[in-house]
């Protein structure tokens, strides 16, 4: 009779402390999802406070006004935000086929022998800081555009209607089409990686089936592998691009730092990254200060917008695809 009192109470004992501890654990898990939270509102609210002379004075102006002169205490955010979209996506038009191609490569054509050092290859570019980059652009592929590329690209695709305007302009090297092709490469890694590992969640039996079926590679990809992996590519092309849209150090550079609009992809122009980087040492005024810390949080907004229509979009092709 004691023993099976003592054995009832040391269960009962063994169940309150699991019970303390799961609580513990609940709160402990929850404080690290509510930091999140809270850092990320934080983060915007102290830009946004920072900002606040900016946007008291311009108001929502502030966003698509091209001025941005320090003397006369007179900003605007268009040439920034412009020079940061096109960039983006320009390293986005190239580095997606470009990521599907490896992804396709080290999962389909290539020998075993090979896969290895390829993907160690891709992970060690994504390891490269953004500053090695930066440099390597301004030192030698500024060079070789500004002597080999950008004059057949001037004196030939610039020429073509309608489109000419994007692929005329002096051959300097600096330029947007610089700092988007800079940004292609180091976004490269992060997609190609993506693709590969959820490449390689496919099952084997659907690609054979398709292979039996008289597929070629590219048909057993395009109708195979990407609809069954659909998602976890769109999420992974909108990582990069993410991380395109932030990127600082590489993109000041090689942008050429001029704060002006422009179509040309060969002129020199101007992102939000880059002119606070550039900018944020000489602010001699509250009314500069403030205007820089605004650029930060449009920035923010930018991303913040971008990021929530890829989730916007994943949302949509999981109830597409429960359907």
């Amino acid at each position: 009779m004691n023993a099976t009192v003592l054995t009832t109470d040391a269960l009962e004992a063994r169940n309150a402390r699991d019970m303390r501890a799961e609580r513990g654990f609940r709160w402990l898990v929850t404080a690290a999802g509510l930091f999140v939270l809270v850092s990320l509102f934080a983060a915007a609210f102290s830009m946004l406070w920072g900002g606040r002379d900016a946007f008291a004075k311009f108001g929502l102006e502030f966003l698509w006004r091209d001025a941005w002169d320090p003397v006369m205490q007179d900003f605007g955010a268009l040439v920034p935000i412009y020079g940061t979209l096109v960039t983006a996506l320009l390293a986005m038009v190239i580095a997606v086929p470009v990521s599907f191609g490896i992804a396709m490569f080290l999962t389909e054509i290539a020998p075993k022998w090979l896969r290895g050092p390829v993907g160690a290859a891709i992970e060690l570019l994504a390891g490269i800081p953004s500053i090695i980059y930066g440099m390597w652009g301004l030192f030698v592929l500024v060079p070789v555009l500004a002597e080999h590329v950008y004059p057949w690209v001037d004196e030939n695709l610039g020429q073509w209607p309608l489109v000419g305007a994007l692929f005329s302009g002096p051959p300097l090297g600096l330029g947007m089409g610089t700092a988007g092709l800079v940004l292609a490469i180091m976004v490269i890694p992060f997609i190609s990686s993506v693709m590969r590992e959820v490449f390689l969640t496919v099952p084997g039996r659907l690609k054979e089936s398709a292979y039996a079926l008289g597929s070629t590679r590219w048909e057993v990809m395009w109708d195979v592998v990407l609809p069954y992996t659909r998602s976890a590519v769109i999420g992974g092309i909108f990582l990069g691009l993410g991380r395109a849209l932030g990127e600082t150090m590489a993109v000041t550079f090689v942008l050429g730092n001029a704060h002006r609009l422009t179509t040309s992809l060969l002129e020199p122009g101007n992102s939000i990254a880059a002119t606070i980087a550039n900018e944020f040492a000489e602010a001699d005024s509250p009314m500069y200060l403030s205007s820089l810390i605004a650029l930060g949080f449009v920035l923010f907004l930018v991303t913040f917008v971008v990021l929530t229509i890829a989730r916007l979009m994943l949302r949509q092709l999981a109830k597409k695809e429960g359907n």
